[in-house]
């Protein structure tokens, strides 16, 4: 039992296989020597002599991993909405920096004109990265692409499903009537996948997949060269809109290890880096040139289970896997105890829509063996799929969750999955996940991850009917009231079912170059735009 070794680690009792898993981390991965990075490509990431302190040639960032393309609509990832979002811009922006106001973008205002219907006036000084002016003919294309039945593009298609039609009213005035009173009309248009794309390019270089391999946006940066495995070289659009960045160009260079990562930034290889995992913190804190910055996220780390597969089909088995995590250790002990227990799959930011009574996700060994005994569970290996360094902390805590798995008796291992690795849908058992609150609201998180139109409904959970019903009244009405006490209930569903579970609210640190002047956001977005990056 894992239990009965048992050592202390800054105050907290640790069990000796939690411990182990922290030291193999800090270990694993030896700091490269001082010109690893630099060397890669054989270029001075510093700036020159009697360069502008205001102005630099190039800004490197160090990042655990980079996505496989650039459609701003297939790229939702972690790593992909890092970098696509100094690419591209939307109607509406989120101004993080402000209080999460909402405010113009592509589009200089809104309004509802009834129930259903918005109307956009939008920007007639902007073209795309080819040349090509932006009108309200691409805002139409950009949200048609999702909605077509032959669209790939499901995770994205999912936040607009209460679209019904977009109307282009002249060159630059456009309409959007939903279903039904959409309650979150103008976030949705501030946030994932509704970043704008350019139709007559798409047309032109036969769809989609040659798009992706070659974005262009309207955003303050254009791609430059994309190797998905080694770097993505940005650089800044002189056409752009609004104030131009104090850059040329940035260039993310893939930097796995974290230790590398830090090793880099101490030696001015790269002048930011993402991903930093608690136990690389205090050699940060104790340089001198270099800024470490925290940030709680808007993101939970999750499970999802895969129910369809016969291993996983029984209820009981779920549940006892999620009474069986003991979820303040891994904050305690892999956290520092920074991470945020979550009282269900809720975020605070919620506002009203929020139940700070809901219980914490409770952690329950004994009744976790009861029902292990309970249930059809033959003592076949459940597979616990995750990548070494694609979620901060991810692998460690899957090392330590399926000790306490084998605690209660159910027999589990690691399944490492390598970058760009894809496990075939029958074959998946249990994997580690995200879900970020892109919308401040349920309808971002829990219906977005797990309701009618998500990946996770297709391809591993045949929900209920009445969470579907549920959260379809939800995104569909006005009354606070209703909504509230619907997510409720697909809460209750969701623990019920247990198609997953939650653990945490991870704090996500980041470190800076001491003359290096920007802000972190509580989502993986990475902000590099003229209002939030500068040198001194």
């Amino acid at each position: 039992m894992y239990k009965q070794v048992i050592l202390v680690l800054r105050g907290h009792f640790v069990p000796m296989f939690l411990l182990l898993a922290i030291a193999l981390s800090a270990c694993a991965a030896p700091a490269a020597p001082a010109t690893s990075a630099a060397d890669s490509t054989g270029a001075d990431a510093g700036p020159a002599a009697g360069e502008s302190a205001a102005t630099r040639d190039v800004l490197y960032v160090g990042v655990q991993g980079l996505p496989g393309a650039m459609d701003p609509a297939g790229e939702l990832s972690n790593v992909g909405t890092r970098v696509t979002y100094s690419v591209f811009d939307t109607l509406i922006r989120r101004d993080f920096l402000n209080n999460n106001t909402l405010v113009p973008s592509l589009a200089t205002s809104w309004e509802r004109t009834s129930d259903t219907v918005m109307r956009l006036q939008l920007r007639d000084d902007v073209t795309f990265h080819n040349g090509d002016p932006f009108t309200a003919a691409d805002v139409k294309f950009t949200f048609d692409r999702l909605n077509a039945p032959e669209s790939e593009l499901v995770e994205a298609a999912g936040y607009f499903a209460s679209f019904k039609e977009v109307r282009v009213i002249d060159d630059y005035t456009v309409e959007i009537e939903t279903h039904g009173p959409d309650p979150l009309l103008e976030q949705r248009l501030a946030s994932w996948g509704s970043w704008i794309v350019p139709q007559k390019y798409i047309e032109s270089v036969g769809g989609d997949a040659a798009f992706a391999a070659a974005a262009v946006g309207t955003g303050p940066y254009k791609v430059v060269s994309m190797d998905p495995d080694n770097e993505l070289i940005l650089e800044v659009y002189e056409g752009y809109w609004s104030d131009l960045p104090p850059v040329k160009q940035v260039i993310f260079r893939v930097i796995p290890e974290p230790s590398t990562r830090v090793t880099a930034l101490l030696n001015n290889e790269v002048q930011i880096i993402t991903n930093i995992p608690p136990d690389q913190v205090p050699t940060l804190e104790d340089a001198d040139n270099v800024t470490l910055k925290q940030i709680p996220l808007a993101n939970m780390h999750v499970l999802r289970y895969n129910t369809n597969h016969p291993v996983l089909s029984d209820v009981r088995l779920r549940q006892a896997m999620n009474l069986a995590i003991d979820r303040q250790l891994l904050i305690d002990t892999l956290w520092g105890g920074k991470a945020v227990a979550l009282r269900g799959h809720q975020f605070e930011e919620y506002g009203d829509l929020y139940n700070p009574e809901r219980p914490l996700t409770p952690y329950d060994p004994e009744r976790a063996r009861q029902l292990v005994e309970e249930s059809d569970y033959d003592g076949s290996v459940i597979q616990y799929a995750t990548g070494a360094n694609y979620y901060t902390n991810g692998l460690q805590a899957g090392q330590a969750i399926i000790e306490m798995w084998r605690a209660v008796g159910i027999n589990a291992e690691i399944r490492l999955v390598q970058p760009g690795e894809s496990i075939p849908v029958e074959e998946g058992m249990v994997g580690n996940w995200s879900n970020s609150s892109i919308l401040a609201d349920p309808d971002g998180a829990l219906w977005r991850g797990w309701g009618a139109d998500s990946a996770r409904q297709r391809d591993e959970w045949p929900a209920p009917a009445k969470f579907n019903e549920l959260g379809i009244e939800a995104r569909s009405t006005l009354d606070k009231e209703v909504r509230f006490n619907n997510y409720q209930q697909m809460l209750d569903i969701w623990e019920e079912e247990a198609p997953g579970t939650v653990l945490y609210v991870p704090v996500e640190n980041y470190a800076a170059a001491n003359d290096v002047q920007w802000e972190p956001y509580p989502f993986y977005y990475m902000d590099l735009r003229a209002y939030n990056l500068s040198f001194e």
